[in-house]
């Protein structure tokens, strides 16, 4: 099988802080999957370490299939990244935020791309207003238009509705899911909305402390640990 991530024995300390302990794990090549945690588990390290910004203290990544650490320049136009606690350039129109990223990512040709995603993200009007005039929900349609804009095999969301509200957040997901479909790709969603998650993800992974409490399909989760959904779950590992 081939596998979008592979994480071997990974662990990352920060002087004597263990924010990572140990953890291994395979992502297939497409699908959603989830990355659960209270504030803490380790979410954001780890997500770092997948991007390749933070380096591993011990352990190996592997990301489609190459490591992460001797192949950098590879990995620019395969993954992305949208989180909505990460801004594009404010000053920037939405159109020339889309046009710098595709050169930065190596896309040629990128008109017909970017094209192509605003209207199926309904963002065309937006095109020649400034970033920082948007609102919340237009600026998570643009970030996710610039995540794909290199049509990543791999795709990592952080929050990805954080902040919507429910029609906007809706469409994202509905969005997100053909997206994923049509394109055969991989798709990696840290979140707190366990509906949200519940209703995409085909199998999460749950952090604690630096390491994976448990692993499944969110059905298979709620049943063994006798839950009526995540969220009484995401509770219970709370206490």
């Amino acid at each position: 099988m081939k596998y979008s991530i592979q994480v071997n024995s990974l662990s990352k300390y920060f002087g004597k802080f263990a924010a990572l302990k140990n953890i291994s794990f395979n992502l297939p090549h497409k699908g959603f999957f989830g990355l659960l945690g209270t504030n803490g588990a380790g979410k954001t390290t780890l997500i770092g370490i997948l991007l390749g910004l933070v380096k591993p203290t011990f352990g190996e990544v592997r990301i489609l299939e190459h490591n992460i650490e001797n192949e950098k320049n590879f990995f620019l136009n395969k993954i992305n990244f949208e989180s909505p606690y990460v801004d594009l350039p404010k000053k920037l129109t939405v159109k020339q935020n889309l046009i710098f990223y595709s050169k930065l990512y190596g896309v040629k040709n990128p008109k017909d791309k970017i094209s192509y995603l605003c209207k199926a993200l309904k963002i065309e009007n937006l095109l020649d207003k400034k970033f920082g005039s948007l609102s919340s929900g237009q600026k998570t349609k643009v970030g996710i238009c610039k995540s794909l804009v290199n049509e990543p095999k791999l795709l990592l969301l952080d929050e990805p509705t954080a902040s919507l509200d429910p029609d906007t957040s809706l469409f994202v997901r509905k969005f997100l899911i053909r997206y994923q479909q049509n394109n055969n790709m991989c798709i990696l969603i840290a979140s707190h909305n366990m509906m949200e998650v519940e209703e995409i993800c085909q199998s999460v992974i749950i952090l604690n402390k630096g390491e994976i409490l448990m692993r499944g399909s969110p059905l298979e989760l709620v049943k063994t640990n006798n839950c009526k959904n995540l969220e009484e779950l995401f509770i219970e590992i709370g206490k």
